[in-house]
């Protein structure tokens, strides 16, 4: 099911919800109920219940576009130390650059196509990509070099096999949701508190009250979505992309 008709339906179930209350609350009501005369202690809570649940949303929000951004430097890190062993590797004689090159190419590709897609549905990677950065840094660790001048390139490329290594590790442990479920627990239990604070007002079934109420628990309701949205990087909505990869790598197919 596309996401924007997940964050639809969502927030019409919930205006949906407070409206349809609001109604039978309405014809349920004594008929001597008067509205205007709702305690002030009650207006002093829903105030603050509102306040504190804006300062949680916004707490969630903030962590999970952070995890989001890390999560899109750990693959511009990876690419990038990628990138500069295969441009490092070009003082080592021609053989030996070729074949580190090949496999860089080789472990790349399978990046972008077949990880990927393994991290958006599985929240994982694969064997297959630690294979084939093993074999990258078996060509780099393995070669013994003939000159003072590929003795001096010889530490560098080895760093940046370390750099891409790390890279890929903190990517793979970035590919599952960030949100622990008790936060999740508090999201979704202060929404229902907060939007349940509405019927302690004794809201009438006027229009623009009725509107304000739908709004205001539709609100919500995206806010959550979108909380849900960012929380995984790598497979749902504003995702962190691969293009650090396709950009550095142009000749590698997505």
């Amino acid at each position: 099911m596309p996401e924007w008709l997940v964050l639809t339906l969502a927030m019409l179930a919930a205006c949906s919800v407070v409206v349809v209350i609001t109604l039978v609350r309405h014809r349920t009501a004594p008929e001597d109920e008067d509205p205007s005369e709702t305690p002030d202690v009650i207006e002093y809570m829903t105030m603050w219940i509102g306040v504190v649940y804006a300062i949680v949303l916004g707490l969630a929000i903030a962590g999970v576009w952070e995890a989001r951004s890390v999560a899109q430097d750990h693959v511009q890190a990876e690419a990038q130390a990628l990138h500069e062993i295969s441009e490092r590797v070009r003082v080592y004689p021609d053989d030996v650059r070729d074949r580190v090159r090949d496999d860089v190419n080789a472990y790349v590709g399978h990046v972008v196509t077949t990880e990927w897609k393994a991290m958006a549905d599985d929240g994982r990677v694969t064997e297959r990509g630690t294979e084939l950065l093993a074999q990258v840094r078996a060509d780099v660790t393995d070669y013994q070099p003939k000159t003072d001048f590929e003795a001096q390139a010889y530490q560098p490329v080895l760093d940046q096999m370390a750099a891409a290594d790390q890279a890929r590790n903190a990517r793979a442990d970035s590919a599952e949701p960030t949100m622990p479920g008790v936060v999740w627990f508090g999201l979704l239990v202060g929404g229902a508190v907060t939007i349940g604070m509405i019927f302690a007002l004794q809201i009438r079934r006027t229009t623009r009250e009725l509107v304000l109420a739908g709004l205001f628990s539709a609100l919500i309701a995206f806010l959550l979505f979108l909380i849900w949205d960012f929380d995984a990087p790598y497979s749902r909505g504003v995702t962190a992309s691969a293009d650090p990869f396709l950009s550095l790598f142009p000749n590698i197919k997505d």
